[in-house]
């Protein structure tokens, strides 16, 4: 059963605020790793190769977790 209609109306906005509130925090950590010159360098560097890598586990983790593959 979906947690959303499992759960009453303020609960939703607490889960919604909670998200917000925590992908705020996770732009503004990574904007604060991004802009020191040593790391800008390496990924502007390796982007290319980081970025497809990066979607791809993440695509296959997915899978994998969600059980599209039967494991």
């Amino acid at each position: 059963m979906p947690v959303f209609l499992s759960v009453g109306p303020a609960a939703v906005v607490a889960y919604c605020v909670v998200f917000l509130a925590l992908v705020a925090v996770l732009v503004m950590v990574a904007k604060f790793i991004a802009t020191r010159r040593p790391i800008a360098e390496i990924l502007e560097r390796w982007e290319h190769i980081l970025f497809p890598i990066v979607l791809i586990g993440l695509g296959v983790f997915i899978l994998i977790s969600g059980g599209a593959f039967g494991l």
